[in-house]
């Protein structure tokens, strides 16, 4: 879950949102900024800002439980990621056993950068094995989990603004990173609530279908989403349906745009 300043309620309760999803929490104390998690907070804002052209985009930063490492170089510092990032809510269903293997690879990779080790002042953190409850709640708010900065739109978005990593699968929701930015990867769905679609074919093919990758709970496009998939199928629609035409739009528009500023014949 985002970071919060104010306590929430203890025991067994639930947590939901317009957007349908609703989960289980198991009893556990009021939640608090931990002192590891506003040390590891500052630390990581202080090193993101330092990094030119930051992959995920600008400050001001949400802390992100994603299991990131930063690590240092000759050329300065730049983060990976862990097997696994724990969000916070996420340690009191944790196996210490099997978060003490994360450690031990974030200890494997950072044998070969001693320097950011002895910055980070994470000498102690990775190389005390994690079998208590205590000392996964200390894992999860340290700098090697609670660790990757998002601008808040992709971390807590919600669509048709953002679709942060929060609300939507990350699987769809980290395309925004990387894809061309003439491609709309959210498109709206015929009763205008957010699905996500993918081209079927190689950027210039001239193939305008797409397949639908997210559909919106309980909608009538979910319904044949989820018919699909049971059949084995992917959902693909032609190049003339509306969520084709809403995902390819910014590149009709610049070919028509380009037509125009051609010189005529």
């Amino acid at each position: 879950m985002p970071a919060n300043d104010q306590d929430t309620s203890a025991g067994t309760h639930t947590e939901h949102e317009d957007y349908p999803w609703e989960i289980n929490i198991p009893d556990h104390p009021a939640r608090q900024d931990s002192p590891e998690y506003v040390k590891s907070r500052a630390t990581m804002n202080a090193t993101a800002k330092t990094v030119d052209g930051f992959y995920y985009g600008p400050p001001p930063y949400q802390d992100h439980h994603g299991g990131g490492l930063w690590l240092k170089d000759a050329d300065g510092w730049f983060m990976v990621r862990n097997l696994a990032g724990m969000e916070w809510s996420s340690q009191f269903c944790a196996d210490p056993a099997k978060v003490d293997a994360l450690r031990v690879n974030a200890r494997r990779l950072y044998a070969a950068f001693p320097d950011a080790v002895d910055e980070l002042g994470i000498r102690d953190l990775l190389d005390h094995e994690i079998t208590t409850a205590d000392d996964v709640a200390a894992w999860t708010d340290s700098i090697c989990n609670a660790s990757v900065p998002l601008p808040a739109p992709k971390h807590t978005g919600v669509l048709p603004k953002a679709g942060g990593l929060h609300h939507y699968p990350a699987p769809i929701a980290e395309i925004d990173f990387f894809k061309f930015g003439s491609f709309t990867l959210w498109v709206v769905d015929p009763e205008g609530q957010p699905a996500a679609v993918l081209p079927m074919g190689q950027p210039g093919s001239g193939d305008g279908r797409v397949r639908l990758v997210y559909s919106t709970p309980n909608t009538q496009l979910n319904l044949q989403h989820q018919q699909a998939h049971l059949a084995g199928q992917e959902l693909v629609f032609d190049s003339d349906h509306p969520l084709a035409r809403q995902a390819f739009q910014k590149q009709y528009h610049d070919i028509e745009v380009a037509k125009k500023a051609a010189p005529s014949k």
